[in-house]
């Protein structure tokens, strides 16, 4: 604006004094100048990410659980029909097929994201992943305090964090080659803080206990984001809790006659949703005053739960099957859940055609319901505040109807 406001001045005020053919080069001058700042700005807003680091749960776990279990002690994931899909083997991944971080990774030209345990003699120039299955943001010993007794990982998010800061002269060398890494990375942090309340719910805790956990698994998250910057990140994506009131596991533990405790457009358990769209709102609060303190660094908000639930109140627009709660891989009841016969387990049964579902195995999705939830990210009104992902030229790879979420409205 001041080199505009310049040239006006310049043409009203002194062109009797220059010579036209000097006005003539300023001018073109401060149009350059113009040109690249502009220029300039738009390629701070517009980043190519050269890799992905990332840190969470099942949800973004590509393979450490199973790089971390005993071989006499393998999770469901290591075995069919996990995988079967798209890599056609399982690779520790707890679906059919792809996550929402591998169509990420897909959109942003950039390798499938390796898991960091377990395989430390692989490449990681392109990113580096150390979420873990079965992860919890809170430490495990305090869960156990508050007598969340339940058979899960202990690598939680400040564990992760801590291994990949342990990591970094293996992964880039001298800090200032550090902090140029992590800043010209997409860092995701999460989804994490689910299991936190999944352990909970699962032995039985009330919710008013659970309530209890939410400031808690903020202030969790809030500090790793705050550490990651600190580090030099400047593109930050953390998304929401998913809802679980809608898992056919908790659909299953807490079935009741009382339809009033349904929601009636989706079948969806309404209390555990409002439970967690409470967390998902303080969440995006402490995300937005962490973008206050840090205007020069990108947080965005990742609406998963929004994304998801948008697939069970509308199922066949999105080419699901019109009752959408019950599991593709299970057995048992109407959700298809058995929590003592699981996917994985031998003579368990799966469905035909899992792209028809959006549970895989009562606790995690298809590769159909992430590859939607990832284009509501990608190209849809699924982040706060809005990114362009489009400005850096990929493309989503194997996506039909590609209109669907910018016709949906939140």
């Amino acid at each position: 604006m001041a080199i505009l406001l310049l040239c006006f001045f310049l043409q009203s005020s002194s062109m009797a004094s220059l010579t036209s053919h000097l006005f003539k080069k300023l001018r073109t001058l401060f149009f350059l100048i113009a040109l690249l700042t502009t220029s300039v700005s738009s390629e701070q807003q517009c980043r190519k990410f050269k890799s992905i680091i990332s840190f969470g749960d099942s949800i973004t776990d590509t393979g450490n659980l199973l790089g971390l279990s005993d071989a006499n002690d393998l999770p469901q994931a290591a075995f069919p029909p996990y995988g079967e899909t798209f890599f056609h083997v399982p690779t520790g991944r707890f679906s059919n097929g792809r996550l929402i971080i591998d169509f990420i990774a897909e959109f942003l030209g950039l390798p499938y994201v390796p898991p960091y345990f377990g395989s430390q003699n692989g490449s990681f120039e392109k990113g580096v992943n150390f979420a873990v299955a079965g992860a919890t943001a809170l430490e495990r010993v305090f869960l156990e305090s508050r007598g969340i007794h339940y058979a899960y990982t202990n690598v939680s998010l400040r564990v992760q964090l801590q291994s990949f800061k342990e990591s970094l002269p293996n992964l880039c060398g001298s800090p200032s080659d550090c902090r140029e890494m992590i800043g010209n990375a997409l860092v995701i942090v999460g989804e994490i803080g689910g299991n936190d309340y999944n352990y909970g719910f699962l032995v039985g805790k009330s919710i008013v206990e659970m309530k209890e956990l939410v400031p808690l698994v903020i202030s969790t998250i809030s500090s790793v984001v705050t550490e990651l910057i600190s580090m030099g990140g400047r593109t930050i994506l953390v998304p929401s809790d998913f809802p679980i009131g809608c898992w056919p596991s908790f659909l299953t533990q807490y079935q009741t006659s009382n339809q009033e405790e349904y929601d009636p457009l989706t079948g969806c358990l309404k209390w555990l949703n409002e439970f967690i769209e409470r967390h998902n709102e303080e969440l995006q609060a402490e995300l937005n005053r962490l973008q206050r303190l840090n205007p020069r660094v990108t947080i965005l908000y990742a609406d998963y739960h929004n994304a998801l639930l948008h697939t069970f109140q509308e199922p066949t627009r999105f080419g699901f099957m019109n009752r959408p709660l019950s599991a593709c891989c299970g057995s048992g009841g109407p959700y298809k859940f058995n929590s003592v016969r699981q996917c994985g387990t031998k003579g368990v049964d799966c469905c035909v055609d899992p792209s028809k579902y959006v549970h895989w195995d009562g606790f995690h999705l298809t590769e159909s319901a992430y590859r939607w939830i990832a284009l509501g990210l990608l190209e849809g009104n699924y982040t706060v505040p809005a990114f362009d992902w489009s400005c850096l030229g990929f493309e989503f790879k194997n996506i039909s109807s590609r209109k669907q979420y910018s016709l949906s409205s939140r």
